[in-house]
């Protein structure tokens, strides 16, 4: 097994902590974003989507390669059950999907490297304009989490019950974005308790950005 990842990648942060948490170690492969590695050469090939993460693994026919992170997640909850990211009922496992979609289609979409990258040249946007462009996308979809998870009977320590799962694989990732774009997360006290609580156990503290070996200074 091998992931191809960069260390800012949301994405890619999602598998990582996914990985962790199942104990999985592939090897590691970085792809740097900033300077279009994805878009040519040897990595293009192998993920037509030009976007990270992608994951090679073993099939029944030989070599496949997944692309996709909550296709990746999937897989790795369908082929390492063992450590389970969704829990066993329908309607628990449809609300956890339901969370972690928040954070994957409603926030990340609008506020990624390739969009923030084409407001600023087609549009006349400055870096500030286009912080805000995100911080707002970030403020909505956190707005969203929080409504979901404040009081809500299902929610715990975690996303859902007193466990780590796939809503906090994605919620995670996103709150480090939203600290990037200069969110008031005080303004989100369940997502910010929920986000403390995954930050204190390894598996997401060495999946956080900082903490990669393709980490810029």
């Amino acid at each position: 097994m091998k992931f191809h990842g960069y260390f800012r990648s949301s994405a890619a942060h999602r598998v990582r902590i996914a990985l962790n948490l199942k104990g999985i170690a592939p090897e590691l492969a970085y792809v740097h974003l900033r300077k279009g590695e994805q878009r040519g050469g040897a990595y293009a090939a192998l993920n037509p989507q030009a976007l990270v993460p992608a994951l090679e693994v073993d099939g029944p026919d030989g070599p496949a390669v997944i692309a996709q992170s909550m296709a990746i997640l999937e897989y790795l909850e369908e082929t390492h059950p063992a450590v389970p990211l969704l829990p066993r009922d329908p309607l628990g496992r449809a609300r956890v999907r339901s969370l972690a979609l928040i954070c994957v289609a409603d926030i990340h979409p609008l506020q990624n490297l390739r969009v923030l990258a084409k407001i600023r040249a087609d549009h006349g946007v400055d870096e500030a304009g286009a912080f805000a462009w995100a911080r707002h996308w970030n403020e909505v979809g956190l707005a969203a989490c929080e409504a979901s998870l404040s009081g809500h009977r299902d929610t715990g320590r975690f996303s859902h019950g007193d466990a780590p799962g796939l809503a906090d694989c994605c919620l995670v990732p996103q709150v480090f974005s939203a600290k990037r774009f200069g969110v008031d997360l005080a303004r989100f006290p369940a997502v910010t308790r929920i986000f403390d609580a995954c930050q204190a156990l390894p598996a997401f503290d060495l999946a956080q950005p900082s903490k990669q070996p393709d980490a810029e200074n």
